[in-house]
């Protein structure tokens, strides 16, 4: 395996210098959409075409409609005809260890445990100083966090949730790795009023509780995503922000990220060497790219801050960057607000090439409205979760390119509240969709949160009659 850290291999050029190529079209025509992935089939028809219009019935699910939630009775969400589902861990459930579930449900990863069950670790975007609210704690007076759920595919329900990790702020998104654990992002750059600086990487196993400790060699700032090398076990991170970097994380142990490593941001090449701006860049727009060294990845207040840091030395910059998952050999980031008319890109990074493309830039909100999270089903498609304003959908991305509402979040807790829970009256469907992720081995449950007033759902149904 070559070493990613080599001077000799592709992308290992430190000095951010060299020639940017711009190239439009390649894309394949309609005829051939099936042969390509979902992002690519949509970026084809999209590029140079009239503007498209999001389907109003999903292509193969059909229409949607309100279903009742099997846990409360409640018409929580719209879903496709045949789907059901159950809710968990709801804001101020007692948890199996005795502690609350936080709110602010976030970012989630499953995983397969040896019983045959399933773990799933769930961030909570709680971005107060209200005290830690479990051990293990980074910081005593955080509120943020990861909690740990296991769910039984067989028997269709979920059968405990413990804490995972306290003492963090606004754990927004992250990533899976291969050696089954979660890397959970802190989106924030907050100093506690002790000093205890945040804005880091945590690792948090799927069997155990994570470790409090931050990798800081992950660099501090605005996290977001991470997307995890299978074979190399070089992490790529997203940055919430903009000006944002896009980066790789080269660890010194792959199977042991805490030992340390070199943080470095992509440079998109340009013929004198300076920082290159993919803002506005449309669907089709190629890039060669390299990377350069992060001088100093954890800085301090009145410091500069990685992003800037490496624009200094030619590192390219992004417009909010959100969503990252590996498929095909490839990393996919998502850009929430970039593209010609600000409705977000997703991006294809290939690290043997040292290559990456724009797939798709939304042409209009009624297309795509500022996706965020994104996954993948076992099946080919695609589930987005949109952070617009036109309603929160989960949706769908067929193989062959089309979009598709699947989910609506149309929770109401009515007056009284719910017997059992703690979550106050009132309408909540204007709450975005987080955490998207597919049951790994047969790919039978979704499981999703709604992120306001804080609950877990397990959605399953008749995938095989459509891409999802």
């Amino acid at each position: 395996m070559p070493d990613p850290q080599s001077p000799s291999q592709p992308g290992a050029d430190t000095d951010g210098t060299g020639r940017r190529r711009f190239l439009r079209g390649g894309l394949a025509t309609a005829a051939s959409l099936v042969a390509l992935g979902p992002l690519e089939a949509l970026g084809a028809r999209t590029a140079g075409a009239a503007p498209m219009t999001k389907h109003a019935v999903g292509p193969d699910y059909g229409p949607l409609s309100p279903v009742k939630d099997h846990t409360t009775g409640l018409e929580l969400l719209q879903l496709p005809k045949g789907f059901e589902y159950l809710s968990f861990g709801w804001t101020g459930d007692e948890m199996s260890d005795g502690s609350p579930t936080p709110g602010m449900h976030d970012g989630m990863a499953a995983f397969h445990r040896r019983d045959d069950k399933i773990a799933i670790v769930r961030n909570h975007e709680v971005g107060s100083f209200t005290g830690a609210f479990a051990d293990p704690a980074y910081d005593r007076n955080a509120g943020g966090g990861t909690t740990t759920l296991t769910f039984d595919p067989s028997a269709g329900k979920f059968t405990e949730a413990r804490a995972s990790l306290s003492g963090t702020i606004r754990n927004c998104a992250g990533g899976p790795t291969p050696g089954g654990s979660w890397l959970t992002c802190e989106e924030t750059t907050a100093v506690g009023a002790d000093g205890t600086r945040h804005g880091y990487v945590f690792e948090v196993p799927h069997h155990k509780a994570g470790d409090p400790r931050p990798i800081k060699e992950m660099g501090r700032y605005s996290h977001e995503a991470v997307a995890v090398h299978p074979r190399t076990g070089v992490v790529y991170l997203t940055e919430d922000d903009t000006p944002a970097g896009f980066y790789r994380f080269l660890p010194k142990r792959r199977h042991d990220l805490a030992a340390g490593g070199k943080l470095q941001m992509m440079v998109i090449k340009t013929d004198d060497g300076s920082s290159y701006s993919t803002y506005a860049d449309p669907t089709g727009t190629e890039y060669e790219t390299s990377w350069v060294t992060i001088d100093n990845p954890d800085y301090a207040p009145g410091e500069v801050r990685p992003a800037l840091q490496g624009q200094a030395k030619g590192a390219a910059v992004f417009r909010r960057l959100e969503g990252a998952w590996w498929g095909n050999d490839r990393v996919y980031l998502v850009s929430t607000s970039g593209g010609p008319k600000g409705q977000g890109q997703v991006f294809e990074y290939d690290p043997a090439e040292e290559r990456m493309r724009v797939l798709f830039a939304s042409p209009d909100a009624t297309v795509l409205n500022n996706p965020d999270n994104i996954c993948v089903s076992p099946r080919g498609g695609i589930v987005l979760c949109e952070d617009g304003d036109s309603g929160e959908y989960l949706h769908g991305l067929t193989t062959d390119g089309e979009i598709f509402p699947f989910a609506l979040n149309q929770v109401v807790i009515p007056e009284g509240g719910v017997p059992g829970k703690k979550v106050a009256p009132g309408n909540y469907g204007g709450s975005e969709w987080c955490g998207s992720t597919f049951e790994p081995e047969g790919g039978k449950w979704l499981f999703a949160n709604v992120q306001s007033p804080g609950i877990t759902f397990a959605i399953t149904g008749p995938w095989k009659d459509g891409s999802l």
